[in-house]
């Protein structure tokens, strides 16, 4: 059988992701959601990756669930009632572990986003599209009412106005009116997606390593933390980074008028 998550790790700490399902537009099953699982936890443990970078093989990033089984079957099977939530809470654990793993995570949309893909998407802390992408958010018009943490995710990526209406009234939508919204950060040519999620990437990994990792576990945690207590949470931090080499490197740097050699201590 075909790898249906492949990964590729480089040298500077970069991972790269594909789903690899193309001949079905890189839709969820059980198989495929195993291995994404399994994929996405043991980049999260990887201490030496930075950056992971998640795409779609062929014409699609990922669109949704596979519902030629019907609603449910390619994931939970035969499962009913409780026994199909459980199922389907494990498998949305990857949402979870895309948007809190150490490493930044980037979805490289290069084309079809939709459903429990569109969720993947939102997870991911960047992200960047194809001109090509379409996005959809379905679940109304599969007869579903959304999974993955798109209800969650969405609402704080383009507000929860613009939310309820793509959940609503679901329809299409091209990467410059996700663009428009907030929901991407940059659309690029198709042929250029991947070399400009890297030059992404890698200026991610070229900055303080400590800072980097600690500013992401304070936007985290800033999710559900009150201010007082982000404020605390800054206050300790911050102070532990200006205790470090690369600190005290970048300061250096910049009164030299030179770029800083960062080493992560």
């Amino acid at each position: 059988m075909t790898n249906l998550v492949t990964t590729d790790i480089n040298d500077a700490g970069v991972a790269l992701v594909t789903l690899n399902r193309p001949e079905r537009l890189n839709t969820m099953t059980a198989e495929l959601l195993d291995a994404a699982q399994n994929t996405f936890a043991a980049l999260a443990d990887n201490a030496a990756v930075k950056v992971v970078i998640l795409t779609g093989a062929g014409r699609a990033f990922c669109a949704g669930g596979d519902l030629s089984k019907g609603p449910g079957g390619a994931v939970t099977g035969d499962l009913r009632g409780e026994a199909a939530a459980a199922q389907l809470r494990k498998y949305m654990e990857t949402s979870m572990i895309l948007h809190t793993m150490p490493a930044v995570t980037i979805a490289a949309i290069n084309g079809a986003c939709a459903g429990a893909g569109l969720s993947w998407a939102c997870a991911a802390d960047l992200r960047v599209a194809a001109e090509g992408a379409r996005f959809n958010v379905a679940f109304r018009d599969a007869g579903l009412s959304g999974d993955f943490g798109g209800t969650w995710t969405l609402p704080r990526l383009i507000g929860f106005g613009r939310a309820r209406e793509k959940y609503l009234l679901p329809k299409p939508f091209d990467a410059d009116e996700a663009l428009r919204i907030g929901m991407v950060s940059e659309v690029c040519p198709a042929d250029k997606l991947l070399d400009r999620t890297f030059e992404i990437a890698h200026e991610l990994v070229e900055s303080a390593p400590i800072a980097l990792r600690l500013i992401k576990q304070n936007l985290v945690e800033s999710e559900h933390a009150s201010f007082d207590q982000a404020l605390d949470t800054e206050s300790i931090r911050h102070s532990r980074c200006a205790e470090t080499v690369d600190a005290a490197e970048a300061a250096a740097a910049f009164v030299a008028k030179r770029q800083p050699v960062f080493v992560g201590e």
